[in-house]
Formats: C-alpha cells, structure tokens, sequence
C-alpha cells in the first residue's frame, strides 16, 4: 500500500449529518478539524457523551473512500462527499483494510493515526432510505462488514486540500484489524 489522493475536505461547526465541502480544512493535533463540531480532546459525538463524556476523542478524524460512493450509486444511492458526515474523502486507498495504528500523511504535514472503523448508525437511513443496508451487512460468516469509513485521531498538524496525496504508513507487525469505535 503506497497511498492515494484526498478528493474533498469537508467540516462543520454545528452538528448536522452532512457535513459542507471546503478548500482546505486545518487538522489540529490532539483535537482533530479547526472548526469541527467533533473536534476535541474528550468524546463530541452526542450517543458517546451520553455514556460518558471523558472518554477520548478517537474519532476525531472520519475519513471515507470515494470508491464506496461509486459502489452505492451502483445500487441506485446518489451520495456525494461531505453527505455521510466524513472530513476527508479518498481516492485509491483501501481505507477499511488498514490495520489499527496505521499513519496517514495527508498532504505536506498532517499525519493521522487509524484507531478504528465509524460504526453507521440509523441516521444514514434518515439521510436517504435503505442506504444504511449498503454501508453496514454481513460476510459469508456472518459477521458484521462496516463500510462507512474509518476514524482517527490527529498526531501531527497541518492543512489539508483536495487533490493533496496520502501517504500511508503500516504500524510495525502484527497488525490489529480494525473493529468499531
């Protein structure tokens, strides 16, 4: 795996699904997107709060590949960047095959660390009927596949812009598969 391209940058300030596209956006260590209503040292997302708002932020950062949007247009679903909630949008990277721990050097200086898969939730059905069953089925064993993208947490800080490339770079072995966070 040598890396990909960032396609789209997208924050918000306030929670809402969606989330507008940017020029750039700016990747603060230890807290995630400037600006981000998920930004944060201690958890933001509010089912997370509920339980306990001291856990850390390990979501600081969500990151999706465009290929899964190609993938849902394919089953009728029309869904554009910055739509599921994501800040960074790839191209060319098998996000949801990296193992946990993996770093992602976005553009000159960022650097993200992988901590797990974003877990898709009832909202993406609100978003837009019988999406959620293309974003979240099950393998030949049964088991679980999430396919919403992945999350991270902020090592190093810097600006990030569409059409920037990702470098992606293995934590030492054996690798950890990602599971939910």
């Amino acid at each position: 795996m040598s890396g990909g391209t960032v396609t789209t940058v997208s924050s918000n300030g306030t929670y809402s699904f969606t989330k507008p596209n940017r020029e750039s956006i700016t990747l603060l260590a230890g807290l995630g997107v400037e600006a981000d209503v998920h930004a944060g040292v201690t958890v933001k997302h509010r089912s997370r709060v509920a339980q306990d708002p001291t856990q850390p932020n390990l979501r600081q950062v969500h990151l999706i590949h465009a290929e899964l949007f190609d993938e849902v247009a394919g089953a009728g679903f029309e869904v554009a960047p910055g739509d599921l909630g994501e800040n960074v949008t790839t191209r060319g990277i098998d996000l949801l095959g990296l193992p946990t721990g993996t770093l992602l050097h976005l553009g000159a200086q960022a650097v993200v660390e992988v901590t797990g898969l974003r877990n898709p939730c009832a909202q993406i059905d609100n978003f837009r009927h019988g999406l959620l069953k293309q974003v979240l089925g099950r393998d030949e064993n049964g088991e679980i596949v999430r396919k919403a993208g992945i999350m991270g947490v902020v090592l190093i800080g810097g600006e990030v812009r569409p059409g920037d490339p990702v470098r992606v770079e293995l934590p030492a072995g054996p690798h950890r598969p990602l599971e939910r966070v």
